[in-house]
Parts: structure tokens; C-alpha cells; sequence
């Protein structure tokens, strides 16, 4: 079994799915007292979003690349970076480690090819939305066509992760607004909806909704398992 090392913190809440997720799933394959190899470096996350908000991503870049640098010297063999947001900084994360990074949305684009979704909704952090590092490597790379919602409905979303699922805050008003910013992306003609942010499952779930959901957090701990078990 290789060793995950995961990248946390951003928030922490959403962190402890990705560690339960890691476990139950290698706990799954191979049954008995068996659980995840994990190396885990968690961040402090007042310091990223204080530079997330000042547009000073090469500092959080930074930041992260010493991080990571620290768990791949802890003995990890890749490493997961548990947020979609910060998968901005991705590339000079990479420059500074020597281990292979295993890429929220590639997982979660090869999930959608799996399942021929041709169109998908995109909800998330502000940046994750209207930024290009996140939309375009799926458009590009997997040929996905991406939808965001309006200007309006990107506030709200980012509003209630920040000020809310965050903070570990869990408000049900917000919940239904989210599915309504969800089913105006599936009338837009979205097939499904990718939660583009590791916080918005801790409120949203399949079971609220007819359009299908892709939980980045589960796709991503999901691939984790299969390629430290060497699964296809």
C-alpha cells in the first residue's frame, strides 16, 4: 500500500471527510483491521484566505509548496491537496516536490466521462468559479463543457462557504438556496452539478435532488484508495 499524503486545513471541517473517506474506502478493499497509510499536514487557514482575498495566491502558493514539502519528507508517495480553491497554486506546488500530485479535477472529470456527462454546473468558491484554473482544465482536458452560475447566485454560494460551512456553521436556509442556484444551472442545461467546493456536501446531497451531484471531496479521497491500492 502506498502512503497518501493529504494537504488539509483549507477548511479542517473538510478535511475529516476526506480522512474518514480514505480509511472506510481502503477498509472496504481489503477488509479487517486494515486502514489508509496517511501522511497529514494540516495549514492554518486564517493565513490562506487572508491571502486568497488579497489576490496574493503566489504567497499562498508558497506557503503550500513548503507544506507539501514537509509531507513528502514525512514519507507520502503522492500527495492530495484537500480543496478545489486552492488547486489554483497547483502548478508551483508541483515545481517544489518531487512527488506526484493527484488533481481534484481530473478525478472529478473522469468521474463525469465515466458517466458520459458531456455538460456539468459548476458551484464553489468565487475564485474556483470564475477563474480559468479550474473550468478550463476540465473544458480542455476532458472536452467537459462547464456552466457557473450568475453573478448574483456566485455571491451567495461564496457567502455561505465563507461565513458559514467554513465556520462549521450548518444553515438550512442556505441549503435551500443552493438547490435553487442547482436547478437553475440544470434548466441552463447542465447534466449534473459538480460541488466544486469541499465544504457545500456538509449541507447538499444527492438525496436532495434529482440532478446528479459529484462530491469533489468523495471523487477525490475515492482515488486516493485506488491508487494506493493500485486499483485500475
Amino acid at each position: 500500500m502506498k502512503t497518501i499524503g493529504l494537504l488539509g486545513g483549507m477548511s479542517w471541517e473538510s478535511t475529516l471527510i476526506y480522512y474518514k473517506a480514505i480509511n472506510e474506502g481502503v477498509k472496504k478493499e481489503l477488509g479487517g483491521f486494515h486502514s489508509a497509510k496517511i501522511v497529514l499536514y494540516s495549514v492554518d487557514f486564517a493565513e490562506i484566505e487572508e491571502f486568497q482575498n488579497t489576490g496574493q495566491w503566489d504567497k499562498a502558493g508558497k506557503l503550500l509548496s513548503e507544506a507539501a514539502k514537509g509531507v513528502q519528507c514525512a514519507g507520502a508517495d503522492f500527495l492530495l491537496l484537500c480543496t478545489n480553491t486552492m488547486h489554483n497554486v497547483v502548478y508551483q506546488i508541483e515545481e517544489n516536490i518531487d512527488i506526484p500530485v493527484l488533481h481534484i479535477a481530473d478525478a472529478t472529470a473522469e468521474e463525469l466521462l465515466r458517466n458520459n456527462v458531456k455538460k456539468a454546473g459548476l458551484l464553489g468558491t468565487k475564485f474556483t468559479m470564475e477563474q480559468n484554473f479550474y473550468k478550463n482544465r476540465i473544458r480542455e482536458k476532458f472536452g467537459i463543457d462547464i456552466v457557473i452560475p450568475g453573478e448574483e447566485e456566485r455571491k451567495t454560494v461564496h457567502k455561505i462557504i465563507y461565513e458559514e460551512l467554513c465556520r462549521g456553521i450548518m444553515n438550512y436556509t442556505s441549503e435551500g438556496k443552493i438547490l435553487e442556484i442547482i436547478k437553475r444551472l440544470s434548466e441552463n442545461g447542465a447534466e449534473a452539478v459538480i460541488l466544486g467546493c469541499t465544504e457545500i456536501p456538509m449541507i447538499i446531497g444527492q438525496e436532495d435532488t434529482a440532478i446528479p451531484l459529484y462530491d469533489t471531496t468523495l471523487i477525490h479521497a475515492d482515488a486516493a484508495v485506488k491508487k494506493a491500492l493500485g486499483m485500475p
